[in-house]
This record gives C-alpha cells, structure tokens and sequence, in this order.
C-alpha cells in the first residue's frame, strides 16, 4: 500500500518565544512537563488558544474592511471573498478517506480537517514553514480550545464546542465530539471500536495504548510509559498528509466493509472543513465548493469566517508540459515547477510571482556500503571528493541551489536547531567533502584500485524526467577519477522493488529524486533512516549505533536530548560517507498575482491544493 508523504508542509524548526496574535499560547502554569523513574506525579502545561466568538453560520459573508493593526498581515491587503482557486496534480484520487491512504492525501484536507494546524500568525520573517516538519511551537489547536500533556506519556486534548460535520447523509450536520476522535484513531490503531488490525500505519503508531473520551469535548491519547513526550506531540500535531484527518464515523459504517474498508465513492466523502467534494471526474478534476455551515474563523483577522473562496479545483494533469502551459495562461492559479521551467516562466510571464526557498531536497547516489567495493570508506570518499557540488550550484542550477552536502537531516533542519548544519562542521570534514579529484585519486589508489574499477547507477524513472542530466555531470565526474558508471533507468515500481526494503537486490549505486537522505520529515523519521531494514535505508548499513540513537530519541523526555541525538547521529553518519551528496536545488512555487493572502512557500498561507483554512482569497481587481 502506497503510503504518502505530508506535502507541504511540510515541515519543519526552531525552539523559541514569538509574540503572536488572534490564536496565541498561553500558559496557565510556569512548570514544564516532568517525568521521573521515581514518582508519577507530573507537572502540568497547559496551553489554550484564543477562541473567535461563535455566531450562526450564515450561507454569506460580509467582506471585512481591513485596518493597520499593527500586524505583519496587515501587508497582505484586504481579504475578498469569492472566487474560485485553481490547483493541479499528477495522481488520480482513487479513495475519499484516509483509512488506506491509496489516493492522494492532498485531497483529504480540502474536505476534512485535523485537530492542529500551522500556526498562521507566525512573522514569516521568523518562520514561514518552508518544510515538511511542524515543530510543536508552530502548531496551533484548531479544532481545540486547548491541549495539555498530564503524564510525559498522556496527552489531553480539549475540543471546541462548535464544530459540525458537512450536513451530507449520513452525517446531516451533527456536531463533531470527542467519540469521533476516538472512532478514527481506533480505526487506524486497531485499538477499539470493532478494529483491531492496524492497516498501514507505521510502527511509530505502536506506541499508543489507548485513545479515550472522558467527556464529549476531551481525548485523551495514552501512549505506553517511557515515549518522548515530543514524539507525541509530532504525531498527533502533524499537518497534511491523511493520517490526522476526520471520517465520518456513520459514513465508514454505512459505505465500507471488508472487501472495501475505505470509502471509494466520492459521493460518499464528508469532512467537517470549510469546502465539500461537489464533483469528481475520474483522471481530470475534483471540485469542491464553499461549506455554508463551516465554523472555522481566520486566526488573522478573526472576525472573518472562512472560506473566503467560493470554490477549489484540482485538476489532474499527468503532464507537466500540459500543466505549464496552463500556468502560462491563467488557467492554473499556482504550481511548485522545477528551476529550468521557473527560469522559462519568468520570461515569458514576468507578472507571475515566484517563490524560491531552500528545498530540501537533495539529489544523491546511495552505494551499497555492505558490499565491495562500497564497504571501503576510502572509496565513498573518494567518490564524494570527485563531486563538485560548488559548480553545479553556480552552473547545473544557476545558483538556485544551496552547495552544501547533508547527512541525516537535511541542512534547513539542522539550522534549526534540529541536525548539524553544514556551517558547523569542523575543517577536516569539510575538507572531506570538498572537491578534490587529485586526492579521490589518490584515496582510490589505497583502497586498491589505482585503475579504478566499472559500476552501475540505478536511476529511478521520475528522477531520470527531473535530473537525468544531473547524473550525466556524476557519470562525468567519476570518469575523471577512474570510475566507469553505466546508468540504467528503471520504471519508479521496479526500481522501488530492487532498491527499498528488506529483499533490496541493487549491487552497486542507486539514486532517487530525494537521495538517501530524502525530504525533510521529523526528527524520529529522519533518525529511522538508516536503522537495520529500514526501507529507505539504501545503503543498507546494519550499525547498533544508529539504532540506539533512534531507540534512545524516542524514549528522550526533553527536546534537547532529541536534538543532541540529532546532532551526534549527523556528525557519525558524516564521516561515515553513507551517500554521496550531489546537490540541495531551491524549490520554486509560482503564484498568479491575482493569489492573495500568501505567506510562505509552501507551509502557511499556501494552499496545495487547498488543506490551508486560512489566509487566501483571490483579487483581481489589480489585474
């Protein structure tokens, strides 16, 4: 079963104080969560959010006149409502829940919601969630009016009073309570409510002991004792994806069963967010539009009920020439595109607004450090120092690309707080890394193969589309050190089969779109990495060291001890040579300029392809 990625994210980073507004923290105790081996008595955090005050949802809105507040927002002019916001995508939708998780999870979050979300007051001067990872600082309570962890392994959610479900049968508008929690996470665990197979999810979710509902409006989510109080609050915090999203208990009873236990008929989708599932034409487009009963008010301008749109399309376009062209003429209103047709757009649509950040997605080739003659660290090395990662920054990529090589966690990460940038790296590392055909040479000579010797890249389909020519510079740059690299592409299934997982039979260098090191997720993924039969453990080390650390993380009770693991882990896997970097390029996100109320890349205030409650509407009275 094909598990997606959280999108946007995306993610992921830094531990400190922000003054924010409308949807703010605040603390009703001075003590931070405790756990000893000596007593179970905890002190208790309590965080609450601001709530807007309810009124009766109305099929109409009345458009707000902005004021100066005072507030970074106020830059971003006057919310309008109406409209219609245009997305695109590649994958079909083929399920309309998130049990499965065999469609695209972007999907869900245009209809269902989650119990946090970004927090979207954040300065995006201080962050402007341009990765994968939300870091509990960042995340706000949505659906709750305040959450606190009682035990460093129990977290306590309170929910809001005024949430309904879409007024869709079966559902018809009831409110949204606390056993609709617990039915969902007993669905996904098999811990409850007739479940009790897990269907998917990771073993990370094993964790959980019980999920339970005291009252209507309290979950309370028990994990077994000795869990990191931060692994918790990732999980149940994370944004996008499908894992957090909400069915409709009555909807799976009356439309699933055991040949089909996700709901597989759109007409049968029902969420509680601000937009419903209007239409679906299989391979071409999905349709949503306005949620008249939505409760959900725009934690910037909190006197303001969402949606501002009228309605969302995706439509489903296999062809990124096909999709482009569409951007180039209006009839996409936004799409994330690779630097070369960023570069192409900007001259011929130079009123398009362009986006850049780092991405976070590094490209790489990933040897078989079990097997000859990859299991010498002399020759990683030496093949690492035959890269010249500066030159394809400034060249390949015309400078949208960071020219630092990652380990674990990628770079933007590690800045945070969360890794080991690359800036902190001592000389002799570096010096490692740099490029040095000269020296590659030479440590090829001592390992035994001053003739060099011939090798296979296995490239993977979709990353031959995006960076074939990328691997044509590595095939170049091994040549000049005696490494003769065939590459052989593999539709994206087979190379799946011969690459990841436990049967991985590829003898020599394979190579993915995200390398090794993949795209930014938390810190627990990313420390799961490269444990014994991980699947996206590629090299296939088997090293105690690097299991313990994941072992010792999910059990830390602080966020410091998380981020010395993190840092200690970067510096091993470094020097350890386990994937040769090639390059980190910028991601780019284009807008139309008639897309308002966007705040960042990729996390807040940007719709992809329309999970964000808040923030954008469309005005086009400045075309």
């Amino acid at each position: 079963m094909k598990k997606k990625a959280i999108w946007i994210v995306l993610t992921f980073l830094m531990v400190m104080s922000l003054v924010l507004a409308s949807c703010t923290k605040t603390t009703t105790t001075s003590s931070t969560t405790t756990a000893t081996t000596t007593t179970t008595t905890t002190s208790t955090t309590i965080t609450t959010f601001n709530i807007p005050t309810a009124t009766t949802p109305t099929t109409s809105a009345v458009v707000t006149t902005a004021t100066t507040t005072g507030h970074w927002w106020d830059s971003l002019g006057t919310p309008k409502y109406g409209g219609t916001m245009t997305m695109s995508t590649t994958g079909n939708y083929v399920d309309w829940d998130p049990y499965m998780q065999n469609g695209s999870p972007g999907c869900y979050n245009n209809y269902m919601e989650q119990l946090f979300c970004d927090k979207y007051v954040t300065d995006p001067s201080i962050w402007n969630f341009p990765i994968n990872f939300l870091p509990p600082d960042y995340a706000d309570g949505y659906m709750l009016t305040g959450w606190e962890m009682t035990a460093s392994n129990v977290m306590t959610c309170h929910l809001r009073t005024d949430i309904y479900w879409q007024n869709i049968a079966p559902a018809n508008g009831r409110q949204f309570v606390a056993s609709d929690v617990v039915f969902h996470y007993n669905r996904l665990t098999g811990l409850g409510n007739g479940f009790t197979k897990d269907p998917w999810i990771g073993t990370g979710w094993n964790n959980v002991q019980s999920v339970t509902a005291p009252d209507k409006y309290t979950v309370v989510f028990t994990y077994v004792p000795g869990t990191s109080p931060l692994a918790i609050q990732i999980q149940l915090m994370t944004v996008g994806g499908g894992v957090n999203d909400f069915e409709s208990p009555e909807a799976v009873a009356a439309y699933t069963n055991a040949n089909n236990p996700a709901i597989i008929d759109w007409h049968r989708a029902i969420g509680t967010g601000a937009f419903i599932l209007q239409d679906f034409v299989d391979g071409s487009s999905a349709t949503f539009v306005k949620n008249p009963t939505y409760w959900g008010f725009d934690e910037r301008w909190p006197q303001n009920r969402l949606p501002y749109l009228d309605k969302e399309k995706i439509i489903i376009v296999a062809s990124k020439t096909t999709a482009l062209a569409a951007l180039r003429t209006g009839k996409i209103d936004g799409m994330g595109v690779a630097f070369a047709d960023a570069a192409s757009l900007k001259q011929t649509n130079p009123e398009i607004i362009q986006n850049v950040y780092a991405g976070g997605q590094e490209t790489g080739v990933d040897a078989r450090s079990d097997l000859a003659p990859f299991n010498d660290i002399r020759v990683r090395e030496a093949m690492q120092m035959a890269i010249d990662i500066n030159g394809i920054a400034a060249n390949f990529y015309n400078g949208n690309a960071t020219p630092w090589p990652s380990t674990l966690t990628q770079n933007q990460l590690g800045i945070s707080g969360w890794g080991w940038p690359y800036p902190s790296w001592p000389q002799d590392l570096k010096d490692e890394y740099a490029y040095n055909p000269t020296k590659a040479k030479q440590l090829l000579a001592e390992a035994g193969f001053a003739n060099g010797f011939t090798t296979n890249l296995l490239l993977q389909g979709s990353n031959s589309i995006a960076n074939g020519d990328l691997y044509l510079i590595v095939q170049s740059s091994f040549a000049a050190i005696g490494i003769n690299m065939s590459i052989t592409v593999r539709e994206d299934a087979t190379w799946n089969s011969i690459c990841l997982g436990a049967n991985r039979s590829y003898p020599a260098l394979c190579a993915r779109a995200l390398g090794c090191t993949g795209l930014t997720s938390d810190p627990f993924t990313e420390l799961s990495k490269f444990t014994t039969g991980n699947m996206t453990n590629t090299p296939n080390i088997s090293d105690p060291k690097i299991d313990g650390w994941r072992a010792q993380a999910l059990a830390a009770q602080s966020v410091d001890e998380v981020k010395k693991i993190l840092r200690d882990e970067n510096e091993y896997i470094a020097r350890l040579h386990l994937e040769i970097s090639v390059a980190d390029p910028s991601s780019f996100v284009m807008l139309q300029p008639w897309v308002k109320g966007v705040t960042g890349p990729s996390g807040a205030g940007w719709c992809w392809p329309g999970y964000n409650p808040n923030g954008n509407w469309i005005d086009h009275s400045g075309d």
